[in-house]
This record gives C-alpha cells, sequence and structure tokens, in this order.
C-alpha cells in the first residue's frame, strides 16, 4: 500500500461488502426533514462551505439526498425498535453562526483531559480552536490536520476515503453528518509508523451553542503495519442546553494495521447525542475499541466494523452508566468475511433512576469466513425497580467450521455479596458501591492504554462515591 503521505491516488478499498445489511423499514419518520432544508440551504450559503472543493459538495448533497429519503427513524424501523428518536427528530435545531465566539477556556477543560504529552485538537461548538488545541502535522511519518485544511490543500487520500464507509443509504444520522459536516479531524499514518503518543480530539459544547447541532467528522486512514490510538471526547459545559452532536468517525485499516480508537462521551444531561463509527480492516490488522457513555438526555453509538482480511481481529468494548431519565443504546455490528478472523465483545451497563439501556449487537459471518472465532456478551446491572433494559445479541452464520458465542445478563447486585461485606463492619451503602463499581471495573480492566483506563476507572469509581 503507497505511504499515506505521499497523497495516494489508488483507488479506496471497496467497502460495499459492509452494505449487505438489509435496508431499514421503508416506515419513515419525515417529523422535522423540511426544518432542515432551509438549514442545508443556509449552510451552503456560509464562505467556509460554499469556498470548499466540489467534490465534498456533491457528497454533502448526495448526503441530504439520502436523508431526505430515509427520514429520521421510528420505533418500526428494527435497529430503533426500544430507542425512540422522536425528542431529537421533533426539536428543532439551529446552526451556529459561522466565526461565532465562545466562553470556553483552557482551564475549563482540564477535567476533560488525559495525562501525557499528546496532541489535542479542540473543536468548540463545531469550530476548531486553534488556541485551545496543542498538535503539529506529524514527522513524516504520519500526519494530523483539521479535516477542513486537509480538504483545502487538496490531500487526495481525504477525497479518495470520506464517506466510503459512512453508510447514508441506510442510516439517516450518518447521512446527515455527512450532509451537515464542516469540519473534524483527519489522521493518517504512513507504512511500519508507530505513533507513539495518542491523539486526542476534544468535541465540546458550551452555552453559546445551547439548541444547535454539530457534525463532527473523522477520518483515520492506518497504512499497513503502522499503529495510532485515537481518542474522542464528546463533552458539553454547563449551558449546553439542547446542544445535539451527530458524529461520524470511518477508520481504515491496512493490512497489519493497529488502530486503538477510544469514545468518551460525558455531555450534559440536557443534550444529545449520536455517533457512528464505520471500520474497514485487511488481512492481519486488530481493531480495539472502547465505548464510555455516561452523559446527554438520549445517546446513541453505532459500531460496524468489516474484517475483510485473513486473520484481522477487532475488540469491541464498553461501559455505560446512566440515571435519572436518561436513554443510552449501543448498536454494534461485527462482520467477518474473511477465514480465520477472530472479534471479542463485552459491554456493561449499570442503570438506576428511571433511565433505559439499549444493546444490540450482532455477528454476522459470510459462508467464506472459515475458522472464524467470535465472543460476544451484554451484562447489565440495575439498581432500581423503574430502570429499564433491553438487550438482543445475535448471531448470523453462513460458514459451518466457526466457534461463536453469545449472551445476555440482567440482574442486581448479589445478596450473598451485600450480605459478606456488611458482616465485616461495612455499611450498607459503601458494600452497594464497591460492588457496583467493581462490576464496571471489570470491562475497565479490558482497556490497554494506562492513562485512559485510570482516568475512566477514575471516574467510574467518584459516581459510585458520592
Amino acid at each position: 500500500m503507497t505511504n499515506v503521505l505521499d497523497q495516494v491516488t489508488k483507488k479506496a478499498e471497496s467497502s460495499d461488502v459492509g452494505h449487505s445489511r438489509e435496508p431499514v423499514n421503508a416506515a419513515k419518520g419525515h417529523t422535522m426533514v423540511e426544518a432542515y432544508k432551509e438549514l442545508y440551504s443556509n449552510l451552503k450559503l456560509q464562505s467556509g462551505v460554499a469556498s470548499q472543493p466540489a467534490w465534498l459538495n456533491d457528497l454533502r448533497d448526495k448526503g441530504f439526498a439520502k436523508f431526505e429519503e430515509l427520514g429520521f427513524p421510528t420505533k418500526r424501523n428494527e435497529d430503533w425498535h426500544f430507542t425512540n428518536s422522536a425528542p431529537i427528530a421533533t426539536k428543532k435545531f439551529d446552526l451556529r453562526a459561522e466565526g461565532a465566539s465562545h466562553s470556553v477556556t483552557k482551564e475549563a477543560l482540564e477535567p476533560f483531559l488525559f495525562e501525557g504529552d499528546w496532541a489535542t485538537i479542540v473543536f468548540v461548538n463545531g469550530e476548531f480552536d486553534k488556541d485551545l488545541s496543542n498538535f503539529h502535522r506529524g514527522n513524516g511519518r504520519f500526519f494530523i490536520s483539521t479535516l477542513k485544511e486537509a480538504t483545502a490543500n487538496d490531500i487526495r487520500l481525504v477525497e479518495q476515503k470520506l464517506g466510503g464507509l459512512g453508510q447514508i443509504d441506510i442510516n439517516a444520522f450518518a447521512a446527515l453528518n455527512t450532509a451537515f459536516m464542516q469540519d473534524g479531524v483527519f489522521v493518517g499514518v504512513s507504512p511500519n509508523a508507530v505513533v507513539d503518543q495518542p491523539v486526542h480530539i476534544l468535541y465540546v459544547g458550551d452555552s453559546t451553542g445551547a439548541n444547535t447541532f454539530v457534525s463532527p467528522r473523522t477520518l483515520i486512514v492506518a497504512d499497513h503495519h503502522s499503529e495510532v490510538t485515537v481518542v474522542e471526547s464528546f463533552v458539553s459545559l454547563n449551558g449546553a442546553e439542547g446542544y445535539f452532536s451527530n458524529a461520524v468517525t470511518e477508520v481504515y485499516l491496512a493490512p497489519g494495521a493497529q488502530v486503538k480508537h477510544y469514545k468518551v462521551q460525558r455531555q450534559t444531561e440536557d443534550s444529545f447525542h449520536v455517533g457512528s463509527s464505520f471500520v474497514y480492516q485487511k488481512g492481519d490488522s486488530n481493531y480495539e475499541s472502547f465505548s464510555y457513555a455516561v452523559g446527554s438526555s438520549l445517546s446513541r453509538t453505532n459500531v460496524d466494523t468489516i474484517l475483510d482480511g485473513d486473520g484481522a481481529h477487532a475488540t469491541l468494548n464498553g461501559l455505560y452508566m446512566v440515571d435519572g431519565d436518561q436513554v443510552v443504546d449501543h448498536q454494534t455490528r461485527i462482520e467477518h468475511v474473511a477465514p480465520n478472523c477472530t472479534s471479542h465483545e463485552i459491554y456493561k451497563g449499570i442503570l438506576d433512576g428511571s433511565s433505559q439501556g439499549v444493546f444490540n449487537g450482532k455477528v454476522y459471518v459470510h459462508p467464506e469466513a472459515q475458522k472464524t472465532d467470535g465472543k460476544q456478551s451484554n451484562n447489565n446491572l440495575i439498581l432500581s425497580d423503574n430502570a429499564e433494559v433491553n438487550t438482543k445479541p445475535q448471531l448470523e452464520i453462513f460458514a459451518d467450521d466457526v466457534r461463536c458465542t453469545h449472551g445476555a445478563t440482567i440482574g442486581r447486585l448479589d445478596e450473598n455479596s451485600l450480605f459478606y461485606l456488611k458482616s465485616r463492619g461495612v455499611s450498607a451503602v459503601t458494600a452497594r458501591k464497591l460492588l457496583t463499581y467493581a462490576f464496571a471495573a471489570e470491562v475497565l480492566e479490558e482497556m490497554t492504554i494506562e492513562p485512559i483506563k485510570l482516568k475512566l476507572e477514575e471516574l467510574a469509581f467518584s459516581r459510585f462515591a458520592e
């Protein structure tokens, strides 16, 4: 595979295999779709959009056309059967004015940063902030830039890859993101290069972005036998009422590449979040994903990966912790196309109050994908009588020489363990918190980047120590 920094002209690997999934139910939620026509017209009049390359504006037009065709999903759509998108679909959002000021300071971002000398790219209300960011473009072995800068500089690889995995034909929110994406991040890594420090992309919403929606886009291209870690944090500060982030990330792994991709969603509970990650893997590549979701009134995370090369491996893990009236939804799909591939998946949820959790995980094994080894589990801990979980792990196997397992559990704290701790002088409240944290810590221990693991363990522990 040609060096990613040489702006290769080779056609991007086709991702059509990932579109074998059946289209969503024909019933479409068109509520408020008309309102987006005006917003889209206004977007195209902005100078920053109008001056961008023709191919990018053509991609936007295609995205909006697909969004109009699909409409917002309703509960009649199989993938949205347990989650009602109406709080998003029926709310009127605005586009934030181009170049508008904000109130975010470096000090305000400190709680959301990780230890280490990491490249940090900060966007506030969808717009890149150079003063809050700290990164350089690269050292000849890798390249980091904003998506707007990459398209302005006519980086051919971005034109070839952007939108190749987005699934806008079947995913209304991905189509909406494609139409309204204004900026984001491009990370390209050369053959055999190892990016020593993680890249941290921080998408921030504040009070000046209240009742607006943003569509950040991230593109990661890892050339053969390269290694990179990317962390995407979605956070919002007090006053970001009604803030809606609709994000899409596309990840390409060449043969032997390793990408560790972590998503941290800590937005305020009066915001909305939909995030979709689409991944394409070639032979002997290794993709490690972790989703940490604790914020937003309604949040939805999709992770789709295609293993299209002998010996590819994917690890998809996640932890969600919600309370009150929060709704958190995770949808994963692992598509085994080539033989001798492995996938391991563990998602855990902790639900209190009247919150609702949804997990739908599918492992799809093609007839050619012999010797597939797939493991999937979803475990949920219910802390109140009013919390609810709907979980549906699925296997669709069309090969005869595979080893695949899946399972789900929903339960309460173990009474024997509670009794044991209380019999040794631990208060009932403390015992409950310790056991809840232990449940969460089990999946956090699976993370392989120590600073991220320690930070998320600290956040989880503080949540239950209150």
